[in-house]
């Protein structure tokens, strides 16, 4: 059985077009594995609350000395984290928010991305810990940034592959819808674009 982690971060909610090309990943995987368990984050629509004092002290506190609302943050992380090591492919969705990702995804990050538990350091090195695992990236950008002058300001996709691969997620694959903010015709023939790859990559993970 597959088990697919699909989180979404958009706040334009129906109308984003990276949780829509996610979607199709989703919908594509899941018609190729029936039998695939899904579990969904929308991080704009129940976002996290943002690390804290209190966050920190859950996490550098050991278990036994928690107080109860370190306790709580600690278990969500848990939470979190248990499902990101329970899925064989994770589906991850971003808008560009001023040439990054957005507030409630960079939390749902910092949830995750956890010494001792997502990552440790051997020798002075890291080391993730979150390995075997197969990662889609869908991305959305109003403008082009794939190419020319705006390609310096694109701090979305080089970040995700950054963190994750620290992570230990090694196969990652990339989904790029940009220049939405073109029109209507330009932004349907991205996401045409973006949805056709959707389609591929799930073909190739379910093989």
């Amino acid at each position: 059985m597959t088990n697919i982690l699909f989180v979404t971060s958009s706040p334009r909610g129906d109308a984003s077009h990276s949780s829509k090309v996610a979607e199709r990943v989703l919908t594509d995987l899941v018609a190729h594995s029936p039998n695939a368990t899904v579990v969904r984050r929308d991080l704009a629509r129940d976002p996290l609350p943002h690390i804290n004092e209190a966050y920190l002290g859950a996490v550098f506190t050991p278990a036994e000395a928690r107080n109860d609302e370190q306790k709580a943050i600690a278990a969500l992380s848990d939470k979190l984290i248990d499902e990101l090591f329970a899925a064989d492919i994770i589906v991850i969705a971003s808008s560009m928010i001023n040439f990054s990702i957005s507030s409630t995804l960079k939390t749902w990050v910092d949830y995750v991305a956890r010494a001792g538990r997502t990552f440790s350091y051997v020798d002075g090195k890291p080391v993730g810990l979150v390995t075997g695992k197969r990662l889609v990236l869908v991305e959305s950008k109003g403008g082009v940034y794939s190419e020319g002058p705006a390609n310096q300001f694109d701090f979305q996709l080089p970040y995700l592959r950054a963190v994750f691969s620290f992570l230990g997620l090694s196969d990652i694959e990339a989904i790029t819808v940009e220049g939405v903010a073109f029109g209507p015709e330009h932004a349907a023939k991205a996401v045409a674009a973006a949805e056709a790859k959707a389609s591929e990559t799930a073909r190739t993970l379910a093989a």
